[in-house]
């Protein structure tokens, strides 16, 4: 290997690693808690996203998968409208 090569490959791996952070730190634009029913009993979650669609999704899911098990229930709930929903700062 060069010495060119000893010293721009560690710096190409440097500026990928700072990317793959900033990518990581500031993916969140949005965050939401949402509160989801299912069969009698009630669960809230929190959860981010980098659009309101992919932060709804996510707390929703989460919600369900605390009430539910199985497949099916879970689709069933995932289905529903959420009880409560709450955007955060």
């Amino acid at each position: 290997m060069s010495r060119r090569n000893r010293i721009l490959l560690p710096l190409v791996f440097l500026v990928f690693a700072l990317y793959i952070v900033y990518l990581t730190f500031n993916i969140a634009e949005y965050k939401v808690e949402v509160c989801m029913e299912f069969q009698g009993v009630r669960a809230c979650r929190t959860a981010s996203g980098a659009t309101r669609e992919d932060a709804l999704s996510t707390a929703k899911n989460n919600a369900c998968a605390q009430l539910t098990s199985g497949m099916t229930n879970t689709m069933r709930c995932s289905a529903q409208e959420p009880v409560s929903v709450e955007w955060l700062d």
